[in-house]
């Protein structure tokens, strides 16, 4: 093993210190107040780091765009339209997009330095991007597209329980809605909506809504996780339980006052066996058939709202969550949020050893004998997890492999275990069958993404051979058809590059993507 000197290690641990995410399971001692280092009007770049050799900028060939067939995924009324509303893109949290990203022609790579993780970028009906940075405290910021200038910011709660669990939820997972509106969860356990004003001095983000009662209703050392809108517009929420204190997650649903707006009439139902939550959830946005679908680190499930707004179970299914929290992962647990794929599935990953599957289920909401469809395994034996979503259309899966990543596994020329693996659903909906395996590609933890319309899936790799201590990230583009890869383009080295659970983003000009980065967010532009 080649020796790391202590000037390395030392500037390293400074560097995490200073990014002190509260995202996920980064600790918050010693970080630095993002107030202070928000220059608003200026871009500061995120700093390259890298203690080695020079990685190279690009490669591969620029990609010709060949479009991937896919049924639609149905529009939420009471979202922004699909592909610009949040993390996963809209109700079914299928990670597709409908329209083209980078082909890879001469990219243009720039960014923004926040000192925090700018999880989920959303754009507006102008094209402006919102995004929460989180760090000590959310930050919400308004954000020109392609200069990334700062045109408004609103400073969220500060975590004010000491016990309550560090998530990616209270400020990283939140959505816009129809009106171009945020609506973020806090880490106080209230759920700010979040409006821009345009005004003569410019456009300002302004607080429009909050829930005081919602916080009444949630034990303080839980944390709310997500909130969508269901079928009817009713808003749902997740809380993540807390395993310490054997509390069980909740599953509620809100109505906010249309009279008074700090108010909101709250509606929970705690999970079963105290059954904790740490991923999002998925929406049917059709009343036909309708359906809110969360998973546990035990069990799938379909809730439904009863007459009065509170949750109803309507049915649960259990799925191997495995002997162990594997590297890579967060808790003992499905590590995907439920993907919804045309109009009878619904997908998760699991957490089997020696091989996890994906699991494919019936989400009907009449009783059905097996609920269960397919269990394919994926990736190599004991060295194979997945910590975020699954890309999904009507018919087809892809996956990533997370094993081993945690932020010192990436440091110093380090990388996690590759795999990308596409799963297709077999005709009539009888099983599934693997499609293609790309082995040679790691993925550490970024939310990859697809282009429906040029047929390119988008991921964030960490190359591990490029020799000495050369902490290399790269965008990626792979041919979503045989699982090749297109191009990579350098997206920057060193740890504040780390996408840490974050997710790829498209912008809606069709040419532009996005990546958020534990020292704040990377654009990267076609220039033809």
């Amino acid at each position: 093993m080649k020796s790391i000197s202590i000037a390395s290690l030392s500037l390293s641990a400074c560097l995490l210190l200073t990014v002190g995410v509260a995202a996920q399971d980064i600790p918050q001692s010693g970080q630095v107040d993002q107030d202070l280092l928000d220059l608003s009007g200026i871009v500061i770049p995120i700093p390259q780091i890298n203690f080695g050799n020079p990685p190279p900028e690009f490669v591969g060939s620029p990609a010709i765009a060949n479009p991937f067939p896919a049924k639609p995924v149905p529009q939420s009324p009471f979202m922004a339209p699909n592909g610009l509303s949040g993390v996963h893109l809209d109700a079914y949290q299928s990670d597709t997009y409908t329209f083209g990203g980078p082909l890879g022609r001469s990219l243009e790579v720039t960014s923004t330095f926040r000192a925090g993780l700018c999880g989920t970028v959303t754009f507006d009906s102008k094209g402006r991007i919102i995004v929460v940075c989180v760090g000590r405290r959310p930050i919400v910021y308004l954000m020109d597209p392609v200069t990334l200038r700062v045109m408004s910011r609103l400073p969220m709660p500060a975590n004010t329980a000491a016990d309550a669990p560090a998530t990616f939820g209270a400020g990283g997972y939140f959505f816009l809605d129809q009106l171009s509106r945020a609506e973020i969860p806090t880490r106080d356990n209230d759920l700010w909506r979040v409006k821009v004003v345009d005004g003569l001095l410019g456009p300002t983000l302004v607080k429009d809504h909050t829930c005081e009662e919602l916080s009444m209703a949630i034990p303080s050392d839980q944390s709310i996780l997500s909130t969508f809108p269901d079928s009817h517009g009713l808003l749902w929420f997740t809380t993540s339980g807390n395993e310490a204190s054997n509390e069980p997650a909740y599953v509620g649903t809100i109505v906010q006052s249309s009279t008074a707006n700090t108010s909101c009439t709250v509606k929970v139902a705690p999970l079963p066996n105290n059954e904790i939550i740490r991923k999002s959830f998925g929406v049917d946005p059709d009343p036909s058939r309708g359906g809110v679908f969360v998973v546990s680190n035990k069990h799938l499930y379909r809730f439904d709202a009863q007459a009065d707004g509170t949750p109803g179970q309507t049915w649960s299914a259990p799925y191997n969550f495995g002997i162990r929290t594997k590297p890579g992962q967060l808790y003992q647990g499905s590590g995907t949020t439920p993907t919804l794929m045309g109009t009878d599935y619904v997908a998760i990953g699991d957490n089997a050893d020696p091989r996890m599957h994906v699991d494919v289920f019936k989400r009907t909401a009449a009783p059905v004998l097996d609920r269960l469809v397919c269990s394919e395994e994926v990736f190599p034996p004991i060295i194979g997890d997945s910590f975020n979503s699954l890309i999904a259309t009507d018919t087809s899966i892809s996956i990533e492999n997370n094993y081993g990543y945690e932020i010192a596994t990436t440091l110093f020329g380090l990388t996690t275990v590759p795999g990308i693996t596409r799963v297709d659903l077999d005709s009539g909906g009888t099983g599934c069958h693997t499609v293609w395996e790309n082995k040679t590609l790691s993925v550490p933890n970024v939310v990859s993404q697809a282009s429906l319309a040029n047929g390119l899936e988008y991921t964030y790799t960490k190359q591990g051979d490029l020799g000495g201590r050369t902490d290399a990230w790269y965008f990626t583009a792979v041919d979503l058809r045989t699982g090749e890869l297109v191009y990579k383009q350098l997206a920057g080295t060193g740890v504040l590059f780390d996408s840490h659970y974050s997710s790829v983003y498209l912008g809606p000009d069709g040419k532009t993507a996005y990546v958020g980065v534990l020292g704040g967010l990377v654009r990267i532009h076609d220039r033809f």
